[in-house]
């Protein structure tokens, strides 16, 4: 297949390019670079890297008339900054509207959405279903969900993945690669009092080999473990890792812009698809770890606020 993934350089995108270049796909990639990195995607046989933005409309003309994918992936997001209103409005708003139009435009057969399980906000019930009601009030969790809108507006074949804290190369962001990093510098860390739901790579990239398959499943769906853990468990886990015993470390409430526990239903998804979760929690945590063994920590991005420091 022709498959453009904007937003390819991240760590979702990457991972999807180098399993599937190898299954005979060809790859265009649209990444402003803003977050991603550009030397995880270097050009090679299959795939064409080019620097942009999706709020830029010439970017995508340029995109979809010369590549012409068959389908399309889209990972782009802006989350660097959560008081930047204004830019995570342009990239995963205006962004995800012009690619809902270019995909409709150029009749692409399916389109894959990459949404962020803070679409939900604070539920009221748990594991959360995808059927919730999304009540956002993040900049990234609306920003995200207006983008969601649009995706299901293109009239193409459209598939919107509430995706868990899915683990794998190139992860930068969330507290496994800030307990390695901090730990093996031998400084001190916090565990917020909130819970996520953990999904590993290879999962994610079984369950979206189903997902770019004409005629699969269309609407929303919960891509997830159904399972949560607490960052407690994630601390204790690293710190068994790396050999440093049980430690005390401090726990703080929720940020005011976080959600105290995230667990998604897949049932719907498992039915759907016939797909399930097949890695447990401790062997995701420490695939993970084992990889920053070997190829370190990069930046650490996230898009909740650090808590503020008290004098």
């Amino acid at each position: 297949m022709r498959i453009l993934i904007t937003g390819g350089a991240g760590c979702l995108g990457s991972n999807l390019i180098e399993h599937w270049l190898p299954k005979g796909h060809s790859i265009y990639v649209l990444d402003n670079f803003a977050t991603g990195k550009r030397e995880v995607v270097p050009e090679v046989d299959g795939l064409k890297v080019v620097e942009g933005s999706i709020a830029d409309a010439n970017a995508l003309e340029q995109a979809f008339s010369s590549f012409k994918p068959e389908v399309v992936v889209h990972a782009a997001a802006a989350y660097k900054d959560p008081d930047d209103w204004v830019e995570d409005s342009c990239t995963n708003v205006i962004g995800s509207a012009l690619v809902a139009k270019a995909v409709k435009q150029y009749g692409v057969k399916r389109l894959v959405n990459f949404q962020t399980a803070l679409c939900y906000g604070r539920p009221n019930q748990m594991p959360i279903p995808a059927d919730h009601p999304t009540a956002p009030f993040t900049s990234y969790g609306i920003t995200k969900t207006a983008g969601e809108q649009f995706m299901l507006l293109s009239g193409v074949p459209t598939l919107s993945l509430r995706i868990a804290n899915v683990t794998g190369p190139r992860l930068s962001i969330g507290p496994i690669p800030t307990f390695y990093k901090r730990l093996k510098e031998g400084k001190g860390c916090f565990c917020s009092d909130t819970a996520r739901d953990f999904l590993d790579m290879s999962d994610f990239l079984a369950f979206m080999d189903l997902a770019i398959v004409e005629g699969a499943p269309t609407g929303v769906f919960n891509i997830a473990s159904g399972e949560a853990h607490s960052i407690k468990e994630i601390f204790d886990l690293v710190s068994d890792y790396l050999e440093l015993g049980r430690q005390d470390v401090p726990i703080v409430p929720p940020a005011d812009d976080d959600v105290p526990v995230v667990s998604l239903d897949p049932s719907a998804t498992e039915q759907a698809f016939g797909w399930r979760a097949e890695i447990g929690f401790k062997e995701t945590i420490q695939r993970q770890l084992a990889w920053y063994d070997k190829y370190g920590v990069s930046d650490v991005f996230s898009h909740l606020k650090a808590p503020e420091q008290k004098a």
